[in-house]
């Protein structure tokens, strides 16, 4: 299983990085191994008009400004997403003592698109564990005890139809760095190719 520290091989090696990712890169790699250090909060539009909240987990980089999460088709957030694509991202290093919030564009790819190759490297790259939650029953159903609800699916187990690779392209980074007095906060917008404004914490 991958921590998602290494860029992605589908990443143009020609593309220069946003200079906010080595400051993430940073922040990341303070957290050393640390679960909590691939867990993000995604912001999103419920269908009823109201803010929803939810932590996700940090797969990999697929180009220089755009990341990629799992999620399942089958629960509201794909509803929601497909309906109000921009979302916000909020990433806190606690270590570090750092947070990153990035807005973007949200795009669903199912295992049956032209990219469904980048979702089954995912599923591969799942261990057994990560892997037995999409055997579980529909998210947000009423619970059934008797489930199925299994522990580890094996390497050889096929991607379940609800897998979908969750591909946001972001165009505004923003830091709040909490280490220095005061606090250092900086903007980048892919508007302004990426160059770094200075805020007020």
């Amino acid at each position: 299983m991958t921590l998602g520290w290494k860029v992605s091989t589908e990443v143009d090696p020609a593309q220069p990085l946003p200079p906010w990712r080595p400051l993430l890169f940073a922040a990341r790699k303070r957290e050393g191994r640390s679960p909590g250090g691939r867990w993000l909060q995604l912001a999103s539009l419920s269908i009823d008009g109201y803010p929803r909240v939810r932590t996700l987990v940090f797969r990999d980089w697929s180009a220089a400004a755009t990341l990629d999460l799992l999620t399942d088709a089958r629960s509201e957030k794909c509803l929601e997403i497909e309906r109000t694509p921009e979302v916000e991202l909020c990433w806190l290093f606690r270590k570090a003592r750092e947070q990153f919030r990035l807005r973007g564009t949200a795009r669903l790819i199912a295992p049956t698109a032209n990219e469904g190759v980048a979702l089954d490297q995912h599923w591969k790259r799942l261990p057994p564990s990560g892997r037995s939650v999409w055997a579980w029953p529909s998210p947000g159903d009423p619970f059934d005890a008797q489930g199925p609800w299994p522990q580890e699916l094996s390497d050889d187990s096929g991607m379940p139809e609800h897998l979908r690779l969750l591909r946001i392209s972001l165009h505004q980074v923003e830091q709040l760095d909490l280490k220095p007095h005061p606090h250092l906060r900086r903007l980048w917008t892919s508007a302004r190719q990426w160059q770094e404004q200075r805020l007020n914490p």
